[in-house]
Protein backbone atom coordinates (compact mmCIF):
# COMPACT_ATOMS: atom_id res chain seq x y z
CA UNK A 1 0.00 0.00 0.00
CA UNK A 2 2.85 2.52 0.60
CA UNK A 3 4.19 1.67 -2.73
CA UNK A 4 0.56 2.90 -4.17
CA UNK A 5 0.60 6.04 -2.41
CA UNK A 6 3.81 6.80 -3.37
CA UNK A 7 3.11 6.22 -7.23
CA UNK A 8 -0.58 8.56 -6.22
CA UNK A 9 1.58 11.40 -5.02
CA UNK A 10 4.35 10.87 -7.55
CA UNK A 11 1.19 10.83 -10.41
CA UNK A 12 -0.73 13.87 -8.98
CA UNK A 13 1.84 15.69 -6.70
CA UNK A 14 1.12 18.58 -5.01
CA UNK A 15 0.92 19.26 -1.15
CA UNK A 16 1.11 16.44 1.77
CA UNK A 17 -1.96 14.97 3.19
CA UNK A 18 -1.90 16.90 6.84
CA UNK A 19 -0.98 20.20 4.90
CA UNK A 20 -3.99 20.06 2.68
CA UNK A 21 -5.98 19.03 6.44
CA UNK A 22 -4.50 21.81 7.95
CA UNK A 23 -6.02 24.40 5.05
CA UNK A 24 -8.92 22.79 4.81
CA UNK A 25 -10.82 22.83 7.90
CA UNK A 26 -11.04 26.50 7.74
CA UNK A 27 -13.47 26.55 5.03
CA UNK A 28 -14.02 22.88 3.82
CA UNK A 29 -18.26 22.49 3.39
CA UNK A 30 -19.72 19.26 3.84
CA UNK A 31 -20.50 18.33 0.48
CA UNK A 32 -19.47 19.80 -3.43
CA UNK A 33 -22.89 21.51 -4.61
CA UNK A 34 -21.39 22.80 -7.65
CA UNK A 35 -21.32 18.69 -8.48
CA UNK A 36 -24.70 17.89 -6.61
CA UNK A 37 -26.58 21.05 -8.74
CA UNK A 38 -24.98 19.83 -11.79
CA UNK A 39 -26.46 16.25 -11.54
CA UNK A 40 -29.87 17.76 -10.75
CA UNK A 41 -30.01 20.38 -13.07
CA UNK A 42 -28.69 17.53 -16.37
CA UNK A 43 -31.53 15.57 -14.80
CA UNK A 44 -34.07 18.09 -15.19
CA UNK A 45 -33.11 18.82 -18.68
CA UNK A 46 -33.21 14.91 -19.70
CA UNK A 47 -36.81 15.16 -17.98
CA UNK A 48 -38.04 18.23 -19.57
CA UNK A 49 -36.56 16.60 -23.32
CA UNK A 50 -37.70 12.85 -22.99
CA UNK A 51 -40.80 14.55 -22.28
CA UNK A 52 -40.59 16.61 -25.46
CA UNK A 53 -38.72 14.23 -28.12
CA UNK A 54 -41.68 11.57 -27.33
CA UNK A 55 -44.62 12.71 -27.38
CA UNK A 56 -45.19 12.22 -31.06
CA UNK A 57 -43.80 8.34 -30.59
CA UNK A 58 -45.69 7.99 -27.31
CA UNK A 59 -49.14 9.29 -29.11
CA UNK A 60 -48.63 7.01 -32.10
CA UNK A 61 -47.95 3.84 -30.67
CA UNK A 62 -50.60 1.24 -29.66
CA UNK A 63 -48.03 0.12 -26.55
CA UNK A 64 -48.10 2.88 -25.15
CA UNK A 65 -51.93 3.50 -24.94
CA UNK A 66 -51.14 6.57 -27.35
CA UNK A 67 -51.08 8.53 -24.33
CA UNK A 68 -48.35 11.66 -24.80
CA UNK A 69 -47.24 11.42 -21.43
CA UNK A 70 -46.04 7.81 -21.81
CA UNK A 71 -42.60 7.92 -21.62
CA UNK A 72 -42.57 10.96 -19.29
CA UNK A 73 -44.34 8.71 -16.55
CA UNK A 74 -41.53 5.78 -17.33
CA UNK A 75 -38.78 8.43 -17.54
CA UNK A 76 -39.98 10.14 -14.32
CA UNK A 77 -40.27 6.79 -12.45
CA UNK A 78 -37.04 5.69 -13.36
CA UNK A 79 -35.56 8.99 -12.25
CA UNK A 80 -37.17 9.10 -8.67
CA UNK A 81 -35.62 4.83 -8.13
CA UNK A 82 -32.55 6.30 -9.42
CA UNK A 83 -32.58 8.91 -6.39
CA UNK A 84 -33.55 6.92 -4.31
CA UNK A 85 -31.01 4.19 -5.02
CA UNK A 86 -28.13 7.05 -5.28
CA UNK A 87 -29.44 7.82 -1.51
CA UNK A 88 -28.62 4.41 -0.56
CA UNK A 89 -24.97 4.45 -2.38
CA UNK A 90 -24.29 7.39 -0.72
CA UNK A 91 -24.12 5.84 2.83
CA UNK A 92 -22.00 3.01 1.81
CA UNK A 93 -18.29 3.86 2.82
CA UNK A 94 -15.54 3.35 0.10
CA UNK A 95 -14.28 0.45 2.39
CA UNK A 96 -17.28 -1.25 1.58
CA UNK A 97 -17.38 -0.63 -2.25
CA UNK A 98 -13.83 -1.70 -2.58
CA UNK A 99 -14.61 -4.80 -0.77
CA UNK A 100 -17.39 -5.81 -2.55
CA UNK A 101 -16.16 -4.57 -6.48
CA UNK A 102 -14.75 -8.67 -7.02
CA UNK A 103 -18.28 -9.84 -6.25
CA UNK A 104 -19.68 -7.05 -8.41
CA UNK A 105 -18.08 -7.58 -11.17
CA UNK A 106 -18.77 -11.56 -11.18
CA UNK A 107 -22.09 -11.11 -10.77
CA UNK A 108 -22.29 -8.58 -13.52
CA UNK A 109 -20.23 -10.76 -15.83
CA UNK A 110 -23.27 -13.98 -14.96
CA UNK A 111 -25.88 -11.59 -16.43
CA UNK A 112 -24.15 -11.14 -19.13
CA UNK A 113 -23.92 -14.50 -19.81
CA UNK A 114 -27.72 -14.54 -19.24
CA UNK A 115 -28.93 -12.13 -21.67
CA UNK A 116 -27.07 -14.41 -24.28
CA UNK A 117 -29.39 -17.35 -23.13
CA UNK A 118 -32.54 -17.79 -25.46
CA UNK A 119 -35.48 -17.07 -23.55
CA UNK A 120 -34.28 -15.16 -20.91
CA UNK A 121 -32.37 -12.65 -22.75
CA UNK A 122 -34.99 -10.48 -24.82
CA UNK A 123 -33.87 -9.42 -28.38
CA UNK A 124 -34.90 -5.86 -29.53
CA UNK A 125 -33.75 -4.54 -32.93
CA UNK A 126 -31.48 -7.30 -33.55
CA UNK A 127 -29.64 -7.26 -30.38
CA UNK A 128 -29.99 -8.99 -27.47
CA UNK A 129 -29.17 -6.41 -24.55
CA UNK A 130 -31.96 -6.95 -21.70
CA UNK A 131 -33.03 -8.86 -18.97
CA UNK A 132 -36.60 -8.64 -19.16
CA UNK A 133 -38.30 -8.05 -14.87
CA UNK A 134 -41.46 -7.89 -16.48
CA UNK A 135 -42.53 -4.19 -15.27
CA UNK A 136 -39.23 -3.16 -16.88
CA UNK A 137 -36.24 -4.30 -18.91
CA UNK A 138 -32.70 -4.33 -17.46
CA UNK A 139 -29.60 -3.65 -19.42
CA UNK A 140 -26.16 -5.97 -17.91
CA UNK A 141 -24.20 -3.59 -19.39
CA UNK A 142 -25.15 -0.68 -18.01
CA UNK A 143 -24.72 -2.10 -14.68
CA UNK A 144 -21.27 -3.40 -15.71
CA UNK A 145 -20.02 0.07 -16.28
CA UNK A 146 -19.97 0.56 -12.56
CA UNK A 147 -18.70 -2.66 -11.87
CA UNK A 148 -15.31 -1.98 -14.44
CA UNK A 149 -14.77 1.27 -12.19
CA UNK A 150 -14.79 -0.50 -8.88
CA UNK A 151 -13.21 -3.71 -10.27
CA UNK A 152 -10.19 -2.14 -12.53
CA UNK A 153 -10.22 0.22 -9.15
CA UNK A 154 -9.35 -2.15 -6.88
CA UNK A 155 -7.79 -4.32 -8.92
CA UNK A 156 -4.93 -1.45 -9.63
CA UNK A 157 -4.58 -0.96 -5.75
CA UNK A 158 -4.30 -4.73 -5.28
CA UNK A 159 -1.32 -5.13 -8.12
CA UNK A 160 -0.25 -2.11 -7.54
CA UNK A 161 3.51 -2.95 -7.07
CA UNK A 162 3.51 -5.08 -10.12
CA UNK A 163 2.24 -2.53 -12.40
CA UNK A 164 5.41 0.56 -12.22
CA UNK A 165 7.84 0.59 -14.96
CA UNK A 166 10.94 -0.58 -12.70
CA UNK A 167 9.55 -3.63 -12.27
CA UNK A 168 10.86 -6.40 -14.72
CA UNK A 169 8.70 -6.12 -17.68
CA UNK A 170 8.12 -10.10 -17.57
CA UNK A 171 6.49 -9.72 -14.00
CA UNK A 172 4.87 -6.62 -15.00
CA UNK A 173 2.69 -8.08 -17.82
CA UNK A 174 1.91 -11.56 -15.79
CA UNK A 175 0.96 -10.24 -12.66
CA UNK A 176 0.02 -6.55 -13.47
CA UNK A 177 -1.56 -6.29 -16.67
CA UNK A 178 -3.04 -9.79 -18.17
CA UNK A 179 -5.40 -10.82 -15.58
CA UNK A 180 -6.90 -7.66 -15.77
CA UNK A 181 -6.63 -7.61 -19.56
CA UNK A 182 -8.59 -11.25 -19.44
CA UNK A 183 -11.10 -9.74 -17.48
CA UNK A 184 -12.07 -6.85 -19.94
CA UNK A 185 -11.60 -9.16 -22.95
CA UNK A 186 -14.22 -11.99 -21.10
CA UNK A 187 -16.58 -8.61 -20.90
CA UNK A 188 -15.48 -7.36 -24.15
CA UNK A 189 -16.58 -10.99 -25.65
CA UNK A 190 -20.16 -10.80 -24.28
CA UNK A 191 -20.81 -7.13 -24.95
CA UNK A 192 -19.35 -8.20 -29.18
CA UNK A 193 -21.75 -11.19 -28.91
CA UNK A 194 -25.09 -9.25 -28.09
CA UNK A 195 -24.03 -7.26 -30.10
CA UNK A 196 -22.91 -4.24 -28.14
CA UNK A 197 -19.93 -2.68 -29.42
CA UNK A 198 -20.36 1.05 -28.03
CA UNK A 199 -20.33 -0.29 -24.27
CA UNK A 200 -17.47 -2.38 -25.33
CA UNK A 201 -15.77 0.48 -25.96
CA UNK A 202 -16.46 2.28 -22.92
CA UNK A 203 -15.96 -0.14 -20.75
CA UNK A 204 -12.14 -1.05 -22.28
CA UNK A 205 -11.91 2.74 -21.94
CA UNK A 206 -12.33 2.35 -18.36
CA UNK A 207 -10.51 -0.73 -17.55
CA UNK A 208 -7.51 0.72 -19.50
CA UNK A 209 -7.75 3.98 -17.96
CA UNK A 210 -8.44 3.24 -14.81
CA UNK A 211 -4.88 0.87 -14.92
CA UNK A 212 -2.80 3.42 -16.56
CA UNK A 213 -3.65 6.35 -14.01
CA UNK A 214 -2.81 3.35 -11.13
CA UNK A 215 0.75 3.42 -12.31
CA UNK A 216 0.84 0.71 -14.80
CA UNK A 217 4.23 0.91 -17.10
CA UNK A 218 3.47 3.49 -20.14
CA UNK A 219 5.36 1.17 -22.76
CA UNK A 220 2.40 -1.41 -22.16
CA UNK A 221 -0.02 1.21 -22.71
CA UNK A 222 1.98 2.00 -26.05
CA UNK A 223 1.95 -1.20 -27.16
CA UNK A 224 -1.76 -1.40 -26.86
CA UNK A 225 -2.21 1.82 -28.86
CA UNK A 226 0.36 0.24 -31.85
CA UNK A 227 -2.30 -2.98 -31.32
CA UNK A 228 -5.34 -1.47 -31.63
CA UNK A 229 -6.18 -0.26 -35.01
CA UNK A 230 -5.57 -3.51 -35.87
CA UNK A 231 -7.96 -5.57 -33.09
CA UNK A 232 -10.57 -2.73 -34.54
CA UNK A 233 -10.25 -4.14 -38.00
CA UNK A 234 -10.88 -7.60 -37.14
CA UNK A 235 -13.71 -7.12 -35.46
CA UNK A 236 -15.19 -4.82 -37.77
CA UNK A 237 -14.40 -7.81 -40.42
CA UNK A 238 -16.06 -9.77 -38.07
CA UNK A 239 -18.97 -8.18 -38.58
CA UNK A 240 -19.19 -6.21 -42.28
CA UNK A 241 -22.18 -4.47 -40.77
CA UNK A 242 -19.97 -2.29 -37.96
CA UNK A 243 -17.47 -1.66 -41.23
CA UNK A 244 -20.88 -0.40 -43.53
CA UNK A 245 -22.01 1.97 -40.45
CA UNK A 246 -18.08 3.39 -40.36
CA UNK A 247 -18.46 3.96 -43.80
CA UNK A 248 -22.01 5.45 -44.26
CA UNK A 249 -21.32 7.77 -41.40
CA UNK A 250 -18.94 9.37 -43.64
CA UNK A 251 -20.97 10.05 -46.55
CA UNK A 252 -24.56 9.60 -45.11
CA UNK A 253 -26.13 12.12 -48.03
CA UNK A 254 -25.41 9.27 -50.54
CA UNK A 255 -28.08 7.10 -49.16
CA UNK A 256 -30.59 9.35 -47.23
CA UNK A 257 -33.70 7.04 -47.14
CA UNK A 258 -31.31 4.35 -46.28
CA UNK A 259 -27.97 3.70 -44.44
CA UNK A 260 -27.56 7.25 -43.77
CA UNK A 261 -31.21 8.21 -42.73
CA UNK A 262 -30.71 8.04 -38.80
CA UNK A 263 -27.62 10.51 -39.59
CA UNK A 264 -28.72 12.97 -41.96
CA UNK A 265 -32.10 13.72 -39.52
CA UNK A 266 -29.72 14.16 -37.24
CA UNK A 267 -27.51 16.70 -38.88
CA UNK A 268 -30.89 18.24 -40.62
CA UNK A 269 -31.93 18.63 -36.97
CA UNK A 270 -28.63 20.34 -35.74
CA UNK A 271 -28.94 22.43 -38.76
CA UNK A 272 -32.93 23.77 -37.94
CA UNK A 273 -32.09 24.50 -34.69
CA UNK A 274 -29.25 27.12 -35.43
CA UNK A 275 -28.26 29.69 -32.65
CA UNK A 276 -31.38 30.09 -30.15
CA UNK A 277 -33.39 27.02 -31.50
CA UNK A 278 -37.21 26.47 -33.28
CA UNK A 279 -38.64 26.54 -29.25
CA UNK A 280 -38.71 24.37 -26.65
CA UNK A 281 -41.52 21.40 -28.12
CA UNK A 282 -41.40 22.88 -31.76
CA UNK A 283 -39.28 20.19 -33.25
CA UNK A 284 -40.24 18.64 -36.56
CA UNK A 285 -37.81 15.67 -36.63
CA UNK A 286 -38.96 14.21 -33.23
CA UNK A 287 -42.47 13.37 -35.23
CA UNK A 288 -41.41 10.38 -35.99
CA UNK A 289 -39.04 11.11 -38.95
CA UNK A 290 -35.84 10.90 -35.82
CA UNK A 291 -35.72 7.38 -35.02
CA UNK A 292 -34.23 6.81 -31.32
CA UNK A 293 -35.10 10.60 -30.53
CA UNK A 294 -35.59 10.28 -26.65
CA UNK A 295 -32.73 7.46 -26.29
CA UNK A 296 -29.47 7.44 -28.55
CA UNK A 297 -30.03 11.03 -30.29
CA UNK A 298 -31.47 13.02 -27.50
CA UNK A 299 -28.80 15.73 -28.13
CA UNK A 300 -30.46 16.30 -31.74
CA UNK A 301 -33.66 17.35 -30.37
CA UNK A 302 -31.92 19.43 -28.30
CA UNK A 303 -30.26 20.93 -30.94
CA UNK A 304 -32.90 21.87 -32.70
CA UNK A 305 -35.17 23.07 -29.94
CA UNK A 306 -32.93 24.94 -28.17
CA UNK A 307 -29.80 25.40 -30.68
CA UNK A 308 -26.40 25.89 -29.99
CA UNK A 309 -27.04 27.87 -26.56
CA UNK A 310 -28.95 24.49 -25.94
CA UNK A 311 -26.25 22.19 -26.86
CA UNK A 312 -23.42 24.41 -25.18
CA UNK A 313 -24.86 24.42 -21.85
CA UNK A 314 -24.97 20.52 -21.90
CA UNK A 315 -21.57 20.15 -22.72
CA UNK A 316 -20.47 22.65 -20.22
CA UNK A 317 -22.47 20.68 -17.36
CA UNK A 318 -20.29 17.69 -18.86
CA UNK A 319 -16.77 19.26 -18.59
CA UNK A 320 -17.76 20.94 -14.65
CA UNK A 321 -19.00 17.09 -14.08
CA UNK A 322 -15.63 16.06 -15.32
CA UNK A 323 -13.33 18.47 -14.19
CA UNK A 324 -15.04 17.68 -10.69
CA UNK A 325 -14.09 14.32 -11.16
CA UNK A 326 -10.35 14.65 -11.29
CA UNK A 327 -10.34 16.86 -8.88
CA UNK A 328 -12.33 14.59 -6.72
CA UNK A 329 -9.89 11.85 -7.56
CA UNK A 330 -6.73 13.96 -7.17
CA UNK A 331 -7.78 15.37 -3.35
CA UNK A 332 -7.97 11.74 -2.96
CA UNK A 333 -5.33 9.86 -4.37
CA UNK A 334 -3.35 13.15 -1.92
CA UNK A 335 -5.18 11.92 0.88
CA UNK A 336 -3.71 8.60 0.89
CA UNK A 337 -6.80 7.05 -0.81
CA UNK A 338 -5.90 4.91 -3.32
CA UNK A 339 -8.99 3.10 -4.18
CA UNK A 340 -11.13 6.42 -4.03
CA UNK A 341 -8.76 7.93 -6.31
CA UNK A 342 -8.96 5.59 -9.21
CA UNK A 343 -12.92 5.09 -8.59
CA UNK A 344 -13.32 8.99 -9.43
CA UNK A 345 -11.44 8.79 -12.29
CA UNK A 346 -12.92 5.67 -13.83
CA UNK A 347 -16.21 7.94 -13.07
CA UNK A 348 -15.04 10.89 -14.64
CA UNK A 349 -13.51 8.27 -18.04
CA UNK A 350 -16.80 6.70 -18.16
CA UNK A 351 -18.79 9.43 -18.32
CA UNK A 352 -16.15 11.35 -20.37
CA UNK A 353 -16.16 8.73 -23.13
CA UNK A 354 -19.81 7.72 -23.35
CA UNK A 355 -20.83 11.36 -23.68
CA UNK A 356 -18.21 12.38 -26.14
CA UNK A 357 -19.35 9.55 -28.53
CA UNK A 358 -22.89 10.07 -27.83
CA UNK A 359 -22.47 13.72 -28.85
CA UNK A 360 -19.80 12.87 -31.54
CA UNK A 361 -22.43 10.15 -32.99
CA UNK A 362 -25.54 12.96 -33.33
CA UNK A 363 -22.74 15.39 -34.81
CA UNK A 364 -22.14 13.03 -37.22
CA UNK A 365 -18.00 12.96 -36.08
CA UNK A 366 -18.38 9.42 -35.48
CA UNK A 367 -20.52 6.32 -36.41
CA UNK A 368 -23.30 5.03 -35.22
CA UNK A 369 -23.43 3.40 -31.83
CA UNK A 370 -26.30 2.45 -29.15
CA UNK A 371 -25.10 5.13 -26.76
CA UNK A 372 -27.20 7.29 -24.80
CA UNK A 373 -26.25 10.22 -23.35
CA UNK A 374 -26.16 9.67 -19.56
CA UNK A 375 -28.18 11.71 -17.31
CA UNK A 376 -30.31 12.95 -19.88
CA UNK A 377 -31.61 10.19 -22.37
CA UNK A 378 -34.41 7.87 -21.68
CA UNK A 379 -33.51 4.30 -20.44
CA UNK A 380 -34.05 2.87 -16.53
CA UNK A 381 -30.45 0.13 -16.17
CA UNK A 382 -28.92 4.06 -17.72
CA UNK A 383 -30.51 6.69 -15.32
CA UNK A 384 -29.90 4.35 -12.17
CA UNK A 385 -26.56 2.97 -12.86
CA UNK A 386 -25.36 6.93 -13.77
CA UNK A 387 -27.36 8.32 -10.33
CA UNK A 388 -25.28 5.66 -8.43
CA UNK A 389 -22.54 6.74 -9.88
CA UNK A 390 -22.58 10.13 -9.09
CA UNK A 391 -23.98 9.50 -5.62
CA UNK A 392 -20.19 7.45 -5.24
CA UNK A 393 -18.71 10.49 -6.70
CA UNK A 394 -20.01 12.49 -4.31
CA UNK A 395 -19.49 10.23 -1.48
CA UNK A 396 -16.02 10.18 -2.33
CA UNK A 397 -15.86 13.77 -1.90
CA UNK A 398 -17.83 13.92 1.29
CA UNK A 399 -14.87 11.74 2.82
CA UNK A 400 -12.39 13.52 1.48
CA UNK A 401 -13.78 16.44 3.79
CA UNK A 402 -14.49 14.72 6.49
CA UNK A 403 -10.50 13.89 6.51
CA UNK A 404 -9.38 17.54 5.61
CA UNK A 405 -11.78 18.22 8.78
CA UNK A 406 -9.83 15.98 11.36
CA UNK A 407 -12.97 13.66 11.19
CA UNK A 408 -13.25 9.88 11.06
CA UNK A 409 -15.19 8.51 7.31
Amino acid sequence: MTQAHTSFERLFGGLGAETIRKRGRRTMAAYDASLLWTVLILLAIGLVMVYSSSIAMAEAGSFTGYHPWYFLARHALFTAIALMCAAVAFQLPMTTWQKLAPLLFVCCLLLLVLVLIPGIGKSVNGSRRWLSLYFTNVQPSELMKLAVVFYAASYAVRKAEFLPAHQPMGKTLARGFLPLFTAVVLVGTFLLLEPDFGAFVVIVAIGFGVLFIGGLDGRIIAGLLVLLPFALGGILVAAPYRLERLTTFLKPWEDPLGKGYQLTHSLMAFGRGEFFGVGLGDSVEKLLYLPEAHTDFLLAVIAEELGFVGVLLVILLFMWLLFRAWMIGRQAARLQQPFSALTAQGIGIWFGVQAFINMGVNMGVLPTKGLTLPLLSFGGSGIVVCCVAMAVLLRIDYENRRLLNGLNV
